[in-house]
Parts: C-alpha cells; sequence; structure tokens
C-alpha cells in the first residue's frame, strides 16, 4: 500500500486536528465546548454528527470557503461535505477537544489536506496548531489512565511545564512564579476556586472528568481574575449508547513506606514514622440516553473510606482521622434542537472527618487512653445550568448560571477545656508527654457560596471572529472564629536568652533568670461579609493573511469588597486589561509556527480581607517570661502547660481591637489594583509524523501590591501624625481620612508618600529619629521551556520539557511561603518598613530547573507501562532576622545582629543577610510507574492499572526553618564566661518533606 493510500485509510477511520486554515483557533466560551473551523470549495455545506448523541449541524462555507462550527459538545464527531446536495469525498471522524478549534480542510474533491496533516497510526493528530497564539496543554481522561498519575485536579497541573508544587506548609500549586494564591479553576465552566483564602478550590473525584486543560499563559479575555495559571476540567456526558460500569481505587496502609523521623544533635524532633493512611473508594456509573437523540444523562455515585492516622511532632499523641461521606454527582444534556442545548451539571463533595485522638508512646507504639475528638466538615454543593445557542452559522450565545459553595467548620469536645500549646523545637521540654491537651487550635465556621452568571456572544464577520461578554460574580462568606480553651488564648512558646529583645510591637525584652518567652494571643471574629466582580470583554480574532492571525482583545474588570453591613469600603473598577497576540505559519503548510502574545491580568481582593479588616478582627496579643512547663492531666492523661513568667511590654492590639474602626483611615481612598503583564515568544514544530518540538520564552512581572501596613507617621504632622494599619499599595501615595492639624483628631484627608515617609523611627530610649518610607513590591519570573513530544500510536508515547526559570523580587505575592503566612492579602511583608528592605532576591517559588517526562509503552495488546518523572531544584534559603540597623524596631527583617547584641556596650551592629543568601534545598526527584492490564469480555471492558510513586522514596527536604535569629540578644555565658550572639540553633533543619513511596490499585469495569 502506498504512502497516499494509508494516509486516506487513516483519515477514513479517525481525523484528529489538521492545520493551516484561515480561520483563527479559539477558546470556546467558557472553554466548555469546541468548535471545528476549516476551508473548502465556496458555497459547499459542511454536516457534522456527533457519533455519541445524534447532533447534527450543517453550515455553508462563505465567499472565500471558509467555514465555522462552533459551540459543540466536547467529543466524537463524522465530518461530510455537500455540494449540490450530493456528499463530495468520504465522511472523516473528527475530535473536537475541550476549549480548542479542530481545523479541517478539504479540497475540492471533499479530501482532507494532507500538506500538514500527522498521521499516527489510524488517526490524525495536530502537532502545531498555527491559529492559536495560547499557553495550555490538553489531555483527556483516557490519556491519563495510561501513565502513574495521582487522580486528582492537581496533579494533572503538574504535568504542565513551569508548574510547581507550592511550599510544605499550606500546599497548592504556583504557576510562572506566581503564589499559590493567584490561580483559577473550572468545572463545566463554574468558577470553583477558594475566594475566601484563593489557595484552593472546590473537586470532585477523578472519574467524575472527561478532559482536561491547563493554561500556563496567554489566555484569552474571557479570562481574568488571575495572574496565575486556569486549571479547566469537563465532567463526563452520555449518549444514545447505555454504558454503566464500576471503578475501584485502592490505597493500604501495607502498601506504603514509613517516613523518616527527622533528628537534631540525636535527638528526635519530628515524629513522622507513623504517619499513614488507607484509602478505598468505588465508583458506581451509569450514563446513556432518557430520550434517544435529545436528553442524555451521565450520574456518578462514590462510596469511600478514608482513614489518615498521625502522630504530633513529639510523637506524644496520636490522632485516627476517619472520613467515609458518598459524593454524587452528574449531568443532564437536552439538545432542544440541534442549535439549542440545555445542559445541567451537579455535584456534591460534602464530607464531614472525625478525628479520635490518643495518647501514645511512640517510642513502644503503645496507644494509650482517649484524649478528644476533633470534627471537620467540608465541601458543599455546586451546580450550573448552560444554554447554548447557535441563532445562524456565524452568531453563537452561551448563557451560564451556576453556584459553588465550600463549608469549613471544624472543632472539638474539649474546646472549652483545652488551649492549644506550640512551642519551637529549640524549646526544652520533657520527653513523651503532648503540649496541651488538644490539637484543635480554632473553632471556626465558615459558609462561602459564589453565585456566577455570564453571558458570551461568538460572531464571525469575514476575516474576523469578535468573541464578547460579560461575567458576574458575587461571593458571600458567613464567617466566625475563636480560639479553643479558656480565655480564647493560643499559647506558643519561644526560645530566647535573657535579654533578648521579642518581636513584640510595644516592645520589650526577655527578663533576667528566663530563656524564652510565651506568646498568649486572642484571635476571634463573626459577620457576614460580600464581595462583587464583574467583568466585560471584547475580542477580535482576525485573519489578516493566509498565514497571518492577531488576536485583539480588551477586558474591564471589577472588583467590590464590602464591610459586615455590607457597604462598600474597597472598589476598583475600569480596570482595562489588554491583550495582544499572532500566529505566524511560516512555511505556509502548517508544520511550523511563530507566535507569540503580551497581557495585563488583574488579580481580585480575596474576602479574607474583607473579614479581618472590616469585620471588627480581636487579635489581642500578649507577652510573658517562659516559666518552665507544667505537667497537668485530664481525663488520665498528662500535658504540658507553659507557667507564666512576668507580662514583657504592653498588650498588642494593633492588628485588631475588636472594633470597626473608620474605614476611611484604614484603606487607602485611592488604592491600585494587583496586576501582572506578561509577555510570551515561541516557536512550534513539526519533525515528522509522529514528533514535534518546541520551545518558547516568558516574562512575567507583577505590579503593585494590596497588603496591611501601619503608617505611624505623616509628612506633615511627623510621629504625631499617626494613622494605624492601613490597607495600601506600599510605596506609593496612600490618601486616608486623618489628622490634618496635628492635634491628635482625624479631621480630613492625608496624602502620605510611602516610598519616603510614613513610619516614624525611635532609639532605644523612646527618642524619634525621623521618618522612613518602604520599598516598592517587585517580582519578575524569565522562563525558557523546551518541549518534545512523540505521539501515541497505539504502541508507545512520550513527552519531555525542560524548564529553566528565574522567579526574583521582594514579594513572593499575596501570601508568604517562606515564612508560612497564608492570610491572603494580610501578609508581614509590608507591616514595617524593615520586613522587605534589601530583600530581593530569589523568591519561595523559584525552582530554577524542571524536567518533567511521562511516556506509555505497549509490550501487546493487553499490558501496558507507564512512567512519570518530575525533577526540580530545590527552593531558596534565606536566614532571617527580626532587628535593624536604623532604628529600636524587633519585628522580621534581612538583617542579622552581630555585634553588641541585646547588651549595653554600644549600638547594635547587623548584617544583611540576603534573601536565598543560605544556598538551596536540594533537588527533588519524584519517579512514578505503573502497569496497566487490558482485556474485553464481550461487552464489559476490564482495565487494572497498578501505580507506586516516588519508586525511589526519596524524602528530601521541601521546607526548612529559615529563622536564623528569631531574637535580638546574647546567648548565655558558656563555660569560660562568654557571651554569643544568639542564633537559632534549629535554622536549616527541615520541617517538610517528600511523601514516602505508596501504591495504588484501580480496576474499572465498564460495559
Amino acid at each position: 500500500m502506498n504512502g497516499k493510500v494509508l494516509r486516506k485509510a487513516a483519515l477514513s477511520i479517525a481525523l484528529g486536528t489538521c492545520i493551516a486554515s484561515l480561520v483563527p483557533m479559539t477558546a470556546s466560551a467558557q472553554n466548555v465546548t469546541g468548535s471545528v473551523v476549516g476551508r473548502t470549495g465556496a458555497g459547499d455545506q459542511i454536516t457534522i454528527t456527533n457519533t455519541d448523541t445524534g447532533l447534527t449541524r450543517t453550515v455553508t462555507a462563505d465567499n472565500n470557503g471558509n467555514y465555522r462550527m462552533a459551540q459543540l459538545p466536547v467529543g466524537s464527531y463524522t465530518l461530510q461535505a455537500n455540494r449540490g446536495g450530493q456528499p463530495v469525498g468520504q465522511p472523516v471522524r473528527v475530535t473536537v477537544s475541550l476549549g480548542n478549534a479542530t481545523t479541517v480542510n478539504l479540497s475540492g474533491d471533499g479530501a482532507v489536506d494532507m500538506a500538514a496533516v500527522q498521521v499516527v497510526g489510524a488517526r490524525v493528530l495536530n502537532a502545531v496548531d498555527v491559529t492559536s497564539t495560547e499557553s495550555a496543554m490538553n489531555i483527556t481522561a483516557e490519556e491519563l489512565a495510561r501513565i502513574p498519575i495521582d487522580r486528582n485536579l492537581t496533579s494533572v497541573a503538574l504535568m504542565a511545564p513551569g508548574v510547581t508544587k507550592g511550599d510544605a506548609s499550606f500546599g497548592g500549586i504556583s504557576f510562572g512564579g506566581a503564589s499559590v494564591a493567584e490561580n483559577s479553576f473550572y468545572i463545566n465552566g463554574l468558577n470553583v476556586t477558594d475566594f475566601y483564602n484563593r489557595n484552593g478550590f472546590s473537586e470532585a473525584p477523578f472519574a467524575f472528568y472527561k478532559e482536561f486543560q491547563v493554561k500556563t499563559g496567554g489566555y484569552s479575555v474571557e479570562f481574568g481574575r488571575t495572574t496565575g495559571g486556569v486549571v479547566n476540567a469537563l465532567a463526563r456526558t452520555g449518549g444514545n449508547e447505555f454504558r454503566y460500569g464500576a471503578e475501584l481505587d485502592f490505597q493500604p496502609r501495607a502498601w506504603q513506606s514509613s517516613a523518616d523521623d527527622a533528628y537534631f544533635n540525636g535527638e528526635r524532633y519530628l515524629a513522622r514514622g507513623r504517619d499513614n493512611y488507607s484509602l478505598s473508594k468505588l465508583d458506581l456509573w451509569a450514563s446513556g440516553a432518557i430520550i434517544k437523540d435529545r436528553l442524555f444523562f451521565f450520574a456518578m455515585y462514590e462510596t469511600r473510606d478514608y482513614q489518615p492516622w498521625n502522630t504530633d511532632d513529639a510523637g506524644a499523641q496520636l490522632t485516627k482521622n476517619q472520613s467515609d461521606n458518598g459524593f454524587w454527582g452528574g449531568t443532564l444534556d437536552w439538545y432542544v434542537t440541534d442549535n439549542n442545548i440545555l445542559s445541567l451539571m451537579a455535584f456534591s463533595n460534602k464530607n464531614e472527618t472525625l478525628g479520635d485522638v490518643y495518647a501514645y508512646d511512640y517510642d513502644n507504639s503503645e496507644i494509650g487512653n482517649k484524649r478528644n475528638e476533633v470534627y471537620s466538615d467540608t465541601g458543599g454543593e455546586n451546580w450550573a445550568l448552560t444554554w447554548t445557542s447557535n441563532f445562524t452559522d456565524n452568531l453563537s450565545m452561551k448563557l451560564m448560571y451556576g453556584e459553588n459553595e465550600r463549608e469549613a467548620f471544624n472543632r472539638s469536645l474539649l474546646d472549652l477545656q483545652c488551649n492549644r500549646v506550640v512551642a519551637q523545637s529549640a524549646v526544652p521540654r520533657p520527653p513523651g508527654i503532648s503540649l496541651g491537651c488538644s490539637s484543635n487550635s480554632t473553632v471556626f465556621e465558615r459558609t462561602d457560596v459564589r453565585e456566577q452568571m455570564r453571558a458570551d456572544f461568538e460572531w464571525n464577520i469575514g476575516d474576523h471572529l469578535l468573541r464578547f461578554g460579560v461575567d458576574h460574580e458575587v461571593n458571600t462568606s458567613d464567617h466566625s472564629q475563636y480560639y479553643a480553651g479558656p480565655g480564647a488564648l493560643f499559647y506558643n512558646i519561644y526560645s530566647g536568652a535573657a535579654g533578648s529583645s521579642i518581636p513584640n510591637p510595644p516592645g520589650g525584652v526577655v527578663p533576667p533568670g528566663y530563656s524564652g518567652y510565651v506568646r498568649a494571643r486572642r484571635n476571634e471574629i463573626f459577620g457576614t461579609f460580600e464581595s462583587t466582580n464583574s467583568a466585560l470583554y471584547i475580542e477580535d480574532n482576525w485573519s489578516i493573511t493566509d498565514n497571518l492571525v492577531l488576536n485583539l482583545g480588551l477586558r474591564n474588570e471589577a472588583f467590590d469588597n464590602k464591610d459586615g453591613e455590607g457597604n462598600t469600603y474597597i472598589k476598583m473598577d475600569d480596570m482595562w486589561a489588554p491583550r495582544f497576540g499572532f500566529s505566524w505559519d511560516m512555511k505556509g503548510d502548517g508544520t511550523t509556527k511563530i507566535f507569540g502574545n503580551v497581557g495585563r491580568y488583574f488579580l481580585p481582593v480575596a474576602n479574607v480581607i474583607n473579614i479581618k479588616q472590616a469585620g471588627g478582627l480581636l487579635d489581642e496579643r500578649t507577652y510573658y517570661a517562659f516559666d518552665g512547663w507544667e505537667v497537668r492531666e485530664l481525663n488520665g492523661n498528662q500535658y504540658l502547660y507553659p507557667r507564666l513568667g512576668p507580662q514583657i511590654g504592653a498588650v498588642d492590639v494593633s492588628q485588631g481591637d475588636g472594633t470597626v474602626g473608620d474605614l476611611r483611615s484604614e484603606v487607602d481612598r485611592d488604592m491600585d489594583p494587583v496586576y501582572q503583564d506578561e509577555a510570551i515568544l515561541g516557536i512550534q514544530s513539526m519533525i515528522n509524523d509522529t514528533w514535534s518540538w518546541g520551545v518558547r520564552g516568558i516574562y512575567r512581572r507583577l505590579h503593585d501590591a494590596i497588603d496591611d501596613m501601619e503608617i505611624s507617621a505623616t509628612g506633615a504632622c511627623g510621629e504625631d501624625g499617626y494613622i494605624g494599619w492601613v490597607m495600601a499599595n506600599p510605596g506609593k501615595d496612600v490618601t486616608v481620612w486623618g489628622d490634618t492639624d496635628c492635634n491628635g483628631d482625624a479631621d480630613g484627608w492625608v496624602t502620605v508618600d510611602t516610598s519616603k515617609e510614613g513610619w516614624a523611627m525611635y532609639d532605644t530610649e523612646g527618642n524619634y529619629l525621623g521618618q522612613r518610607g518602604w520599598v516598592k513590591p517587585k517580582r519578575t519570573y524569565k522562563a525558557v521551556e523546551l518541549q518534545l513530544d512523540r505521539a501515541w500510536d497505539g504502541k508507545w508515547a512520550l513527552n519531555a520539557s525542560y524548564t529553566w526559570s528565574k522567579s526574583e523580587g521582594n514579594a513572593e505575592g499575596p501570601v508568604n511561603s517562606d515564612t508560612n503566612f497564608a492570610d491572603t492579602g494580610r501578609t508581614e511583608n509590608f507591616d514595617d518598613p524593615w520586613v522587605n528592605l534589601n530583600g530581593y532576591g530569589p523568591l519561595a517559588n523559584d525552582r530554577e530547573h524542571q524536567i518533567k517526562l511521562r511516556g506509555t509503552y505497549a509490550l501487546n495488546d493487553h499490558w501496558q507501562v507507564g512512567a512519570t518523572l518530575d525533577a526540580a531544584s530545590g527552593g531558596p534559603i534565606t536566614g532571617f532576622g527580626v532587628g535593624n540597623p536604623y532604628d529600636e524596631k524587633k519585628y522580621h527583617s534581612y538583617y542579622i545582629c552581630v555585634q553588641n547584641c541585646g547588651d549595653d556596650d554600644g549600638p547594635e551592629v547587623y548584617e544583611h543577610s540576603p534573601r536565598g543568601g543560605y544556598g538551596r534545598m536540594p533537588w527533588t526527584y519524584d519517579l512514578g510507574a505503573s502497569v496497566t492490564y487490558l482485556r474485553s469480555f464481550g461487552r464489559a471492558d476490564l482495565k487494572v492499572k497498578f501505580a507506586v510513586y516516588n519508586l525511589l522514596n526519596h524524602q528530601r527536604e521541601v521546607r526548612v526553618d529559615q529563622d536564623l535569629q528569631p531574637t535580638v540578644g546574647l546567648t548565655d555565658p558558656d563555660a569560660n564566661g562568654v557571651q554569643h550572639t544568639e542564633y537559632n540553633g534549629f535554622f536549616g533543619q527541615g520541617y517538610g518533606f517528600q511523601s514516602p513511596r505508596y501504591a495504588q490499585l484501580v480496576v474499572s469495569l465498564t460495559f
């Protein structure tokens, strides 16, 4: 058989995506559908039919031979050209993928243009899409089933180049150097991103999904409210054929390697070896037609049993958690006509976890008396209703309304009796006795509900495809929280020699005779808080020539955050986000393209700001000398409780005194939004029918920050102009309601140039030294990504990528990973000018080198092996201090005291401790391997996959102690009577590690 016949045979079986079209590729509205575009004879009619549902549409090519079918449900289709009422050529199979356009160009005899078609086995692939300007990765559930990948959206996103895991302290994922609080997640067009802290999202079981799309840059103006990345997921649907099946996910404790305990100077400081879990899930599903060709359903129920067990750091307490709530979800699609579709997606991921807490003898593996029960409720009900209409061949519309619910409710049996107690590892304690009588620190209950509405339109006018729309969200948080125990206090114990200054804003030192201090903190707030986000957008995809496509877009954003009484207190609108992209088919045959884009992206203010800035937050911190441990007993169990020595300094309520003040004095009247500019330039090219490669360069720059900063002086009134804590843009002009005549009363608007003033400096005697300003926030990301891909042909497949990148600046974003500060937009980064002074360097999410591999090899018709590798260089290590060489403030800084620290021999001498100045954490390697068995028995298809994750069982540090000098003082005299500058002995020790090796068995049976 010659090459021409072979190619035509392949096309008659399957057609993926072809190249070289005049019509631009665009992401369909909300990216829950796809489209088919191409070129044929002028006036030809193109008919497409979904092979599962029977959906049929026909369009007529324009005078130039261009045609377009928009808003097509994702799936498999057949395409037929007709001329003069008669079929031309043979029908071909077309795959419509999530958010993409499939290009099918037909010659005069109705055959597919083969110039740039990539034929692999019996199908055609699109290695280079010359009409796309986005940077995105599409992958189906079928492809993922061939490789070892953990079954969640996070693992899917981490397969894309430039995406890394967030800090071990609060998880998440980082796109292109952005923090974990800057991403957006969608399921069937419904925004399921956590809007309280923006770190997290609502998720369904893996078996609920059909296809995934991960956008890492250059995305269309229909997407906003993110300066990181976008993850799209599409739920499964039904067709005319009734199908049903079951899938078992089994992960027993016996298939897990033990975590390594962590030791320092021969003493264990992290007991990890008994932390493990067991997981079993059974998914039952069915799909089919309620009315043939018109009404389809997919329904799924998951029963699950999840039992994680873990000890506290000292190994004196064991918590056995259990969660066995079921999940339900489904989709309903009503094809009212072939041009009008009503779709419903709904699921409930409500979950209740019960934790039984026991006394534990770690060394002897003995479980003691039960101490407590801890309860945690999460999840909620989610749904989206979508109406899609194709009014004409050239005009379509999509309307969507949906709700996303997330509950968080934590409490325990001993909340009235027991305070939470936590101590630095450097604080000595009796072995085998737990800190406090409860592991539950906070009693909190919050329900977050998002109401989302949007309308999207597409209008094809000659060489222009216009896309425009509006989207609107109302995000409501009903929130209450307080610390557990008598007095609602949380005790933190820190080491520090006598005379050491402590990071307490009112000041103070550890008194003589003591070797540490206690922070007793009370933190509570209640209320209902709302924010509204809305946007308008318009985009023109313009085919200038046969080989050049321009994408011109403009988005207008508006954010409105409200206080507990429903009054607007942060409002930003008229945020214009222009985006421009191009794609040049440089050879004119669809095998090679040069593409690029530039754009602006805005980030909204998280609801946590409404709650803590405008909700009457009480954050009361009282410091005491640490007078050792008191051993107490409750229900037959011993526990440690701190003895409080004399109070150090005044009570600090600077972060919130329990009242809602005049918000004009707490929020910059003319605050600018946080936004990021991005530029991407790349090339993609086919090597042959199966291989392709690509390279792209990325530059991102974050502009501004919105954070809390203490303005303690003004240019006009000096130290007498104290204003207090203000949400503002550090390093820029801040306008608030304040004291204009320096008499101590707020009587008018005051503007402070925080780049050079706003912070009152005092010496050790309390003498006013003048003012200081803040440095402006900076963050840049530079990267080069290289990819090599070998398409799956039924025998083997390979995808490889290497990313070199640098993420640098003095501000990671709205959260701080390196200091474990997860309150989005309320970090310590700008509390005073010293926190960020000379703090430019590699940021917490900087991973200079990343290598990602995934591949599958079919041994025969029944056996496949798969492998994945994710290797990355380690993050930077910084030695943080608390003092500075300019005033007596002791809080957080990039300076270390090296002489006269805390004594009276002269002024303290400081050295700069640069960001990333103590090297990097080690490279991490995560190798996965799987073997899959496939067998068909009549109508039944059996698939059994056994996968092992972290095959080499590497447990390297991914988070270390970076507090080099937590207090400024001197150590107790050594054997020679000499005092030394006090440093944290645990600096650089690991506190977060790679998860140990574990295995998973997935068995699925489909009928």
